[in-house]
């Protein structure tokens, strides 16, 4: 079985949720600049250094994150940013799985869709390897998960309506306008419309 998506998969997806295959492939060009694995054969990843501060303080690392960030500040951050190239992304996770790898798994944004890996439990996966198994399944696997986490949280609607402002906000956040991502939607919408 290939790793790539097909059209006729992206058409089918598109049908299932009931969305212009236009919404959904601007989706899907937008989040992961059309591909869902590195050159490397590895999913495509952004490790977010702000999400693993976060998610270390719920299991109440307090000290040990502050040791972490003293280390690696470009792994371990109280401020979002210093992403590095896409090439760096999991050597990141390698680090950040050496303190806590459950932690570090579910701080990275991950496949076609970028889903981030603390959704697994909302997303219906039985566990958290469960969904990063499909990660590096396939591209079909990664869109199904970005399928599921569109469903969650109730952006069909928005899709369907091509309200792309309110998408943006559903599904990267209130922050989604400093990096126009309404916009470069639209623009991939007309693309494929």
């Amino acid at each position: 079985m290939s790793k790539v998506l097909t059209e006729q998969q992206i058409k089918d997806a598109a049908v299932e949720i009931e969305v212009p295959y236009a919404a959904l492939k601007a989706v899907i060009e937008v989040e992961a600049r059309s591909s869902g694995f590195f050159s490397t054969g590895e999913p495509a990843i952004l490790f977010e250094r702000h999400k693993f501060w976060e998610q270390l303080g719920d299991i109440h690392w307090f000290t040990m994150r502050l040791k972490i960030m003293a280390k690696h500040p470009r792994i371990c951050n109280k401020f979002a940013g210093g992403y590095g190239r896409y090439s760096e992304q999991h050597d990141k996770l390698r680090i950040a799985a050496s303190y806590n790898r459950d932690i570090a798994l579910q701080s990275a944004s991950w496949g076609i869709g970028q889903v981030m890996g603390y959704h697994w439990e909302a997303l219906g996966y039985p566990s958290l390897q469960s969904f990063i198994n499909d990660m590096y399944h396939s591209e079909a696997r990664q869109l199904e998960a970005m399928i599921r986490y569109i469903k969650v949280n109730n952006l069909v609607d928005e899709l369907q309506r091509g309200d792309w402002a309110g998408f943006a906000r559903g599904y990267n956040g209130k922050g989604y306008a400093k990096n126009n991502y309404d916009e470069k939607l639209r623009q991939a919408y007309n693309k494929y419309a």
